[in-house]
């Protein structure tokens, strides 16, 4: 059996990945996640999943294998990162009100030392309901928002943000974890279950 690493810090991955059934270190890439000029959402999404994956794989001394994964809100080729504050969620919210987004997670596996398995990256459209100032103000007092793409969690108060969802759910949250179990069992051997979308 191949040992498994996340190179992520993300308590969301992690629960992914501990609920479809796989054992994996946790060892998280320290890097600069700031976007170049003129580099569309889709290219920087798919780079900084690969210079993390490569950042740990360098790291280790014995095989592994390694996933790594970044996740951007896109609103109109604008990326949304994570707030700095909460006046900047607020405006990030104001933002996505009544509109339709776009969530890419871009994830990668490679086997020491570079060898790339597999990385693709996943879009899930999301479209919010009409947000008055009270609501997204009440959602600002959660905290919910700190180190969250697009300041706001899916899976916690925000899910009543939405209207539709196109796409994997679990996407949002930080895997598409449906459509990586199978590149996993086979590149780990490990066997977990499949993880049921919600």
């Amino acid at each position: 059996m191949m040992k498994l690493i996340l190179a992520s810090r993300s308590p969301r991955r992690q629960e992914l990945l501990k609920k479809a059934g796989f054992d994996f270190e946790i060892q998280p890439a320290l890097l600069d996640e700031s976007p170049r000029p003129n580099e569309t959402p889709q290219i920087f999404v798919k780079r900084v999943a690969k210079e993390k994956a490569f950042e740990v794989a360098r790291l280790q001394k014995n095989s592994a294998i390694i996933l790594a994964a970044d996740t951007i809100v896109v609103l109109e080729d604008e990326i949304l990162g994570k707030p700095k504050d909460e006046n900047e969620a607020r405006q990030m919210l104001k933002k996505l009100s009544g509109k339709t987004h776009q969530v890419l997670t871009s994830w990668i596996l490679i086997k020491t030392p570079q060898k790339i398995l597999k990385q693709e990256t996943e879009t899930t459209f999301i479209t919010f309901k009409q947000l008055s100032q009270n609501k997204i103000a009440n959602y600002l007092d959660t905290k919910e928002y700190r180190d969250k793409a697009g300041a706001y969690a899916i899976q916690g108060e925000a899910k009543d943000f939405v209207k539709i969802i196109e796409g994997s759910l679990t996407n949002v949250i930080g895997l598409p974890i449906e459509k990586l179990i199978p590149h996993l069992k086979k590149s780990v051997g490990v066997f977990g279950e499949i993880f049921p979308q919600e």
